[in-house]
């Protein structure tokens, strides 16, 4: 798609609402595989399966890391495969995980459900409509990957409060049944209206490997690796241990938990800035930048601390994961092409699983050994910094391949 350059966010709905409301719907539809929303169904879960709750913890990071490397295999059909026959095996799974995770009386299926709904949900969902808006359009492709990456922060804000009202009327499998038709309803839409595209190559002939680069094989891919994990990573230890930050930092949980809806919301103006700024700037000079917001609010939380470095903590880093998902998709885009996105984006993903899953572990030794949280934010801080400092090569060549 190449809609005219430099339209704006309103032009763009305009001329392509079809597509962009696929690729929402499928980002949309992966927050029922994200750890925000299993989490508000963890007590019942570990319940059902019959856990406690430190061998829940245990089984779903080993569960996260099975579901990296089968993004790692299954996310480069995407090239290959049309997208229309893509998302209906990704939405049958998806379907075949709830139902499992909501009904199996054997423990051992239930966790095959938890598994599949990881996997076709905060995985390939994601994967598939961040890749297709990311590919299809030419111009305007930062404000494409801007609006539908919205599909993400909307769910942590609606998702919540709706499944805790719904909850005074319905059990939670019931709750689970229900969310899922209404995604499939639409589902039903996009299957008999959205301009579905195809897929950009030929599958590989029997016995080829797939044709295409490797990322884990040309260094600039890891010098890019910090910058694309530097917000998974950290955000993932301040989200699991956020009772020892407050504590440490001399806050309080409700300042937290506030704090988060504050940074749901502030992800919304980073996903749309984000898109028009890669645009209308390139994406070379926003990847340089786009972590500051982040920056500055580890800096205000370790010198301010309290409820105030709390909040200025989280409103930078949701402004930063906003504009993340835009400027990262953009950047792999002109590094590696439009016709492997699928390829090099679904080794990103991976990246980030095996990340989010090891990184909660090392931060839950330091805090063992009895290191202040503050002094965390510092090394966190340090973190980012060396990410940017990496990836300055590989994103001089990206901003090379733009004046091309």
């Amino acid at each position: 798609m190449s809609p005219s350059p430099n339209s704006s966010y309103l032009a763009l709905i305009r001329g392509h609402s079809g597509f962009l409301s696929l690729a929402f719907l499928a980002i949309f539809t992966g927050n029922l595989g994200q750890s925000f929303f299993i989490g508000l169904f963890q007590e019942p879960l570990s319940e059902q399966i019959d856990l406690s709750s430190g061998q829940f913890g245990s089984i779903y990071a080993a569960v996260t890391l099975v579901s990296g490397f089968l993004v790692l295999r299954l996310g480069p059909s995407i090239d290959w495969v049309a997208p229309r026959r893509y998302a209906l095996l990704v939405l049958l799974g998806l379907t075949l995980g709830v139902v499992l995770l909501t009904s199996a009386p054997w423990w051992w299926a239930a966790l095959a459900g938890l598994g599949l709904v990881r996997l076709c949900g905060q995985g390939l969902m994601t994967h598939l409509g961040s890749t297709l808006a990311g590919r299809e359009f030419t111009y305007n492709r930062g404000r494409a990957l801007g609006l539908v990456s919205l599909g993400m922060p909307l769910g942590e804000i609606l998702l919540p409060p709706i499944v805790a009202l719904l909850l005074v009327w319905l059990g939670w499998q019931q709750l689970w049944w229900l969310l899922l038709a209404v995604f499939l309803f639409f589902w039903g839409w996009a299957y008999l209206q959205a301009p579905w595209p195809q897929a950009p190559q030929q599958a590989p002939a029997k016995g080829e490997k797939p044709r295409g680069p490797n990322p884990l094989r040309e260094m600039r891919f890891w010098l890019l690796l910090p910058l694309l994990l530097a917000l998974p990573i950290n955000m993932t230890g301040i989200f699991l241990y956020q009772a020892q930050m407050t504590s440490h930092l001399n806050a309080t949980l409700a300042t937290y938990a506030l704090a988060l809806t504050g940074m749901g919301v502030a992800r919304l103006p980073g996903a749309l800035l984000g898109g028009r700024w890669v645009d209308q700037l390139g994406v070379a000079r926003l990847a340089r930048v786009y972590l500051i917001p982040f920056i500055l609010g580890l800096a205000a939380a370790f010198l301010l601390q309290g409820n105030w470095g709390i909040w200025l903590l989280m409103l930078g880093a949701g402004f930063a994961m906003g504009m993340q998902g835009p400027i990262l998709d953009s950047l792999l885009v002109k590094l590696w092409g439009s016709q492997h996105l699928g390829r090099v984006r679904s080794v990103k993903s991976a990246c980030m699983v095996f990340s989010t899953a090891i990184a909660p572990a090392l931060l839950g030794f330091l805090l063992d050994w009895n290191i202040n949280f503050s002094l965390l934010l510092m090394g966190m801080l340090v973190f980012v910094l060396l990410a940017i400092l990496l990836a300055l090569k590989p994103i001089r060549e990206a901003e090379g391949h733009a004046l091309q």
